[in-house]
């Protein structure tokens, strides 16, 4: 029989679960790499075009995620459903979004691009609201609509900066197709997760497929096929292939798995302040108070979004 006082002793906190910390340690490893690759992508601009960059990118990055796959006896066989799924998550994660986030880098700071992408949170409620059914808490809503919200305060702030600047103006409309592009690719790895694939297999071919995408499409427009023979450019190649791509995407979308693809895209508005600081000390790019408090309206929806009940 328990005694008096045990019964108003105060119980503590269970601890964290191994797959918790996993979790978090995953997340923390996401936003490092993501938050530096922005950066990376630019030491790619000059002598190569750009969708020839992400074919290489991606290219070798499948070939890795396939080797991995045969060391580790992963199966590499897809059913048709699987197959369908990871081509449409090639198409949307690693062809479309990627061209236009290496187009919005042209005309904008990569840190820019990165801000813009906090927004994915909000394109995933709807989308997999809409197409899947899939309801979330008030807070999450009111979470993501504050991303949004400082999205609009950042990018508002960069193009009234510029003086309503062309440049500017196209450069976050770049980066806004790429990041829904991104969340439609989300929405087709959730559908082969749902068909029964398994995380790295099914990203190396929607890898493989996005590259395939890319490279019809350059063949058929006439690109000039070529690589850089440089250490700036090589050594970002490799970082963006390794740790942008296979490092992170395989992280990315095991944690999806995990804890759903709406509330694990959260990763992309802890990217932003790693990335801004990068772009200060290489690009450097300069933020007055709008984008301060663009930022500090994005990070205040993503801890609301965190602290969220889970559906």
């Amino acid at each position: 029989m328990a005694s008096p006082d045990s019964a108003n002793r105060p119980v503590g906190r269970a601890p964290l679960s191994r797959t918790t910390l996993l979790g978090i340690a995953g997340v923390g490893v996401c936003a490092l790499i993501w938050g530096t690759t922005w950066y990376g992508i630019t030491l790619q601009f000059g002598v190569v075009e750009p969708l020839v960059s992400i074919v290489w990118r991606f290219g070798l990055a499948s070939v890795i995620l396939g080797l991995a796959c045969m060391v580790m006896r992963w199966p590499l066989t897809l059913t048709r459903d699987q197959h369908l799924a990871t081509f449409f998550q090639g198409l949307f994660a690693f062809s479309i979004s990627y061209s236009f986030t290496y187009a919005a880098e042209h005309h904008v700071a990569s840190a820019i691009v990165a801000v813009t992408f906090a927004a994915l949170t909000f394109l995933n409620l709807i989308l997999f609201r809409v197409a899947a059914g899939q309801r979330a808490a008030a807070a999450s809503w009111a979470g993501a609509i504050l991303g949004v919200a400082g999205v609009a305060v950042l990018s508002g702030g960069e193009i009234l900066g510029a003086g309503f600047d062309r440049e500017a103006a196209l450069g976050v409309g770049l980066a806004l197709v790429a990041t829904t592009a991104s969340a439609f690719g989300n929405f087709f790895a959730w559908r082969g997760q749902s068909a029964g694939s398994a995380v790295i297999p099914s990203t190396a071919w929607a890898m493989a497929y996005g590259t395939g995408l890319l490279a019809l499409w350059g063949l058929a427009t006439g690109v000039e096929w070529s690589i850089e023979p440089t250490t700036r450019y090589l050594g970002s190649l490799a970082y963006l292939a390794v740790f942008g791509s296979v490092i992170a995407f395989g992280l990315y979308f095991t944690i999806a798995r995990v804890i759903g693809y709406t509330m694990a895209s959260y990763i992309s508005a802890l990217t932003p302040p790693i990335a801004m600081l990068v772009s200060v000390a290489f690009e450097g790019a300069r933020f007055g108070w709008t984008a301060l408090i663009g930022l500090a309206i994005v990070l205040a929806g993503q801890a609301l979004l965190i602290r969220a009940p889970k559906r």
